[in-house]
C-alpha cells in the first residue's frame, strides 16, 4: 500500500511539474509572437507621415580634451546563454538577457543549441566569433552519431579575435561552464586550421548561476544517480525528449527559424530519416538521446566531474562568479526562504533539492561527497556547484564580502559573491529582478571595460551596495 502512495506522489509530481513547464513555455512563446504583432501593426498603423526636411547644422564647438577610447576598439562582451535558451534574432525581439544587451556599445548575444552538449556548443560558439562551417570534429562526431559539419556563419562576429584580441565572456547556467570548455580548446589548439590559438583569447569569464560541478536537479527530473548519463522511463525528462524529437522531426521551418533546440546536425527532419527513423529516436535507438551527446549528462554530478577534469583555470585571465541561492538554514534544517521570491517555475524543484538524499544503494559521486552540502540552491543549480570548479579539484578562489579585500585583482582566481536570487533572475524578466539586475550587469559592464588591457591590474568597481 505504501509503495502504491509513493507511486502515486510522483506520477502527481510529474504531472504538476510538466503543466507548469509546459505553461512557461507557452507563456515565453506567446509573449514574444505578441511582441512582434505589437510591433508589426504598430508600425501599419502609425507610420509617420511627416516629410522630414534635413537642416544642416555646425557641428558645436567642443574644446581640445584628452582623446577617448574608440568603442570599435574595445574588447566585445559576449553574452553566453544557459539550457532551454536562445540568442539575438531568435524569439523575435525576445531577450534571453532581460535587455543586459543595451548597456554595453559591444554585446553579442550568440544563438547556440538550446539543449545541445556543452563540447557542441563550445564548437558553435568558436565559429559564431570566428566565422566558416561549424566543425565539430571528426572523432566525436563519429562517436555521437551525427554529421561534422554543421552551420555555416559566412563572417563571424568578431573574425579578428586573437591573443592580440581578446573577449570578456558572460555565461548564465550552463553557458559558464560552455566558456570554459571553448577556453579550453583554445589552450589545447583544437580548432582544425586555427594552430594559433591560445588561452589567452580569452580576457575575462563571468559566470552568472554558472553549472561548473552539476547540480542534483538533474536526477529529480530523470537523470539517473547511478550513472548520470541514461534517463528513468517515466520522468520529466523523457516528455522533454519525446516533444523535442518531434518538433525537430516535423522541421516546420518558420517555427525552427523563432526557436531551435540544435540538433540539426542529427538529421532528425522527416525529410532525412522518414517514419522508420523517428520510431528509432523514440525508442531510443538513435538521436542525441540515445549517444548521451546533449546538455543534460553533462550536467549531473558524474558529467561535470568527467569534463573538469580536461579544464583549467588559466593564469592570464580573470575570473568571476555569482553564485544564487533561495534557501535558508532554519533551526538547523535547509528550506525554501522568501516564497514570493522564488519563480513559480522554480518553487516546487527548491523545496526538492533541499530534502534531496543520494540513494544508499547507488555510490558517492565522489570522494567526500555529503548531501547537506547540496541543499543550498536557486530552484535549478545547487549554490556548491555555482561558486567555482571544486571537482575533482578545486580550483583558487576568494569569496568577496567587501570588494575592497580583494584589490588589486589578480588573475587565475576565482572571485565569487553570493547573492539572494532564484535561477532565472538574471534573465528574461528585467521587472522581476528589480533595481538589483542594474546594479550587477552595470558592475560587470564596468569591470569588463576596465579589464582592457593585461598588463594593467585593475580594481574592482564598487559594488558594496549590492
Amino acid at each position: 500500500m505504501i509503495r502504491w502512495w509513493i507511486s502515486a506522489l510522483q506520477l502527481t509530481e510529474l504531472f504538476v511539474s510538466s503543466i507548469v513547464h509546459l505553461l512557461y513555455g507557452f507563456y515565453i512563446f506567446s509573449s514574444a509572437v505578441a511582441g512582434d504583432l505589437s510591433q508589426v501593426l504598430n508600425e501599419y498603423f502609425f507610420k509617420p507621415n511627416v516629410n522630414v526636411i534635413e537642416v544642416k547644422q555646425e557641428p558645436p564647438y567642443v574644446p581640445t580634451a584628452k582623446p577617448t577610447i574608440d568603442a570599435n576598439t574595445l574588447p566585445p562582451i559576449v553574452l553566453v546563454h544557459g539550457i532551454f535558451g536562445f540568442g539575438k534574432g531568435k524569439l523575435g525581439g525576445l531577450s534571453y538577457f532581460a535587455g543586459a544587451e543595451k548597456k554595453d556599445e559591444r554585446v553579442l548575444v550568440p544563438d547556440l543549441g538550446s539543449l545541445t552538449s556543452i563540447y557542441d556548443r563550445a564548437r558553435e560558439l568558436f565559429y559564431y566569433l570566428k566565422g566558416g562551417k561549424v566543425d565539430y570534429g571528426e572523432e566525436h562526431s563519429k562517436a555521437c552519431g551525427h554529421s561534422q559539419f554543421g552551420r555555416v556563419y559566412e563572417q563571424g562576429h568578431y573574425p579578428e579575435w586573437d591573443e592580440d584580441h581578446p573577449i570578456h565572456f558572460v555565461g548564465h547556467s550552463a553557458g559558464a561552464q560552455v566558456v570554459r570548455v571553448l577556453q579550453q580548446m583554445l589552450a589545447d589548439k583544437a580548432f582544425k586550421g586555427y594552430e594559433n590559438t591560445s588561452e589567452n583569447w580569452v580576457l575575462s569569464i563571468t559566470s552568472l548561476s554558472g553549472a561548473f560541478n552539476g547540480t542534483t536537479r538533474t536526477y529529480l527530473d530523470g537523470m539517473q544517480p547511478e550513472d548520470g548519463r541514461t534517463m528513468k522511463p517515466i520522468c520529466l525528462l523523457q516528455l522533454c525528449r519525446i516533444g523535442v524529437i518531434i518538433y525537430d522531426w516535423l522541421d516546420i521551418v518558420w517555427l525552427k527559424d523563432y526557436y531551435n533546440f540544435g540538433f540539426d546536425h542529427f538529421n532528425m527532419s522527416w525529410k532525412k530519416m522518414g517514419i522508420r527513423g523517428l520510431l528509432d529516436c523514440l525508442m531510443g535507438n538513435t538521436g542525441p538521446f540515445a549517444s548521451g551527446d546533449w546538455i543534460l549528462p553533462d550536467l549531473t554530478i558524474q558529467g561535470s566531474l568527467q569534463l573538469n577534469c580536461h579544464l583549467q583555470t588559466f593564469p592570464n585571465t580573470y575570473y568571476f562568479s555569482y553564485a544564487t541561492k533561495r534557501t535558508r538554514k532554519i533551526m538547523g534544517i535547509t528550506l525554501p526562504f522568501s516564497i514570493f521570491g522564488i519563480h513559480p517555475l522554480l518553487f516546487i524543484r527548491v523545496l526538492q533539492m533541499t530534502q534531496w538524499r543520494q540513494p544508499p544503494d547507488v555510490p558517492p559521486p565522489y570522494k567526500g561527497y555529503r548531501d547537506e552540502d547540496w541543499w543550498d540552491n536557486d530552484g535549478a543549480l545547487n549554490t556548491i556547484s555555482m561558486t567555482h570548479p571544486r571537482l575533482p579539484i578545486e580550483h583558487p578562489s576568494c569569496y568577496v564580502v567587501n570588494d575592497s579585500d580583494c584589490q588589486p585583482l589578480q588573475p587565475g582566481i576565482w572571485y565569487y559573491k553570493i547573492v539572494e536570487a532564484d535561477h532565472i533572475f538574471f534573465i528574461v524578466n528585467r521587472e522581476r529582478a528589480g533595481v538589483q539586475f542594474d546594479l550587477i550587469y552595470d558592475s560587470i559592464f564596468e569591470r569588463c571595460r576596465k579589464l582592457v588591457f593585461r598588463k594593467n591590474l585593475p580594481t574592482l568597481p564598487d559594488q558594496s551596495h549590492h
